[in-house]
Order: structure tokens, then sequence, then C-alpha cells
């Protein structure tokens, strides 16, 4: 069976049902208003792949200003594999990535032109598999694994407990004294199931921050 894809009549019903089942959510939902997630969307897999690793570590807006850096050094701005093969790490450097993350994209590129990454594929597999695949490539981990599932596939159930964002917001809409550990954090999402990433959306939300991939 395809994996489930969040569908614009979803996001209604998601509402309803987290602000049922934990009165925190539903205090941040009419706060927020409806989820805006599909918006975040972006059709082309490498570009989000790419913008993911480019986001490790840094607030939104840095994320959204380094990448758009990175997109202007390319022709006509098009984020694809040739383009940023043709980029050296030098001058990935300048628009604002570290050597590391240059390399990443690099290995990225490369992986999907000579065929050993096919994210075309993706929209096929479960999200277990796509984390597979995707931490296979150099610098992305399970954390750029999840916000691709997120915001480029649109899963509907993601729960992504390496996210300081996620951490920080929990603490403070939950009263708690310090971060919470994963396994914390899996018992208060419990309820969210099956729409934990569209809570995530008002998580990130309540900390007025740019969600990943916004």
């Amino acid at each position: 069976m395809k994996p489930l894809r969040l569908q614009p009549e979803d996001y209604g019903r998601a509402d309803r049902l987290l602000a049922r089942r934990d009165p925190v959510l539903g205090r941040l939902i009419r706060q927020h208003g409806p989820c805006a997630l599909a918006r975040a969307h972006r059709e082309d897999p490498f570009a989000t792949t790419a913008e993911a690793i480019v986001s490790q570590q840094l607030s939104g807006k840095a994320a959204k200003t380094i990448y758009g850096r990175m997109a202007a050094l390319l022709p006509g701005g098009a984020v694809t594999p040739v383009a940023l093969l043709a980029v050296s790490v030098d001058a990935l450097r300048v628009a604002g990535l570290s050597r590391a993350k240059a390399a990443y994209l690099h290995d990225l590129s490369a992986r999907v032109l000579d065929g050993r990454l096919h994210l075309d594929r993706f929209e096929e597999m479960d999200d277990e598999a796509v984390i597979a695949e995707l931490t296979a490539v150099k610098g992305i981990g399970r954390w750029t694994a999840e916000m691709f599932l997120i915001f480029r596939l649109q899963r509907p159930d993601v729960l992504p407990v390496g996210d300081i964002g996620i951490v920080n917001a929990m603490m403070r809409a939950y009263g708690l004294r310090k971060p919470p550990a994963p396994a914390r954090m899996q018992r208060i999402a419990e309820p969210w199931r099956p729409y934990r990433s569209v809570a995530c959306w008002y998580l990130w939300c309540s900390l007025q921050i740019l969600t990943p991939g916004a």
C-alpha cells in the first residue's frame, strides 16, 4: 500500500483531532490558525534535500539567506545536481556554507547523477525506508531525512525528536523545567497520532521561527 500523504482535507481533520486530544495544542491552533504546512512543499525533491542540508544547525532565517546565496551561483537559480557539482567548494563557502556542507552537497549531487540515490522513488517508500536511503548520503542524518518526510513528502506522522525547535517549543508549551528527553517527547506526542507532523508545525510556530522549508 502506498504511504499516506497529507491531503488538503486532512488539515481540518488534524486540527480538530489535535485540539480535542491536547488542550495545549488546541491553544496553539487557535493562536496560529489553519496549518500552512502544505505551502512549504517543494515539488523538486533534489532542491528540497539540498535545502535540508543547508538548514542543518541553523535558524530558519539564516538557512533561507544562505540557500538563496547558493542558488544565485547557479544558472537561472535552479538547484540541480549538475549545477551544484560545477560550483567549487570554495565558491559555496563564499555563499556562507561550511566546507563540510559544501562537500555534502557535492556527494548528494554525485549520488543522484550516478544512480546510487533515486529520489523519485521515495513517494512509494515508507518513512523508515526513506530515512535509510537518505542517511547513506554524507552529512545527512535522521533530522535531515525527517525534514524531507515532512516538507517534501508531506508525511502526516513524523516526530523529529532531534529538532531543537521542537524540544524548546515543548519545554515552553508544557511548562517543563528542562529540555525533554526523546522518550518524554514521544510520550507527550502519543495523543497526536496520526498527525504528529501537523502538531510539530504548530510547535515551530509557537516559537515564531520560520519552519524548515517554509
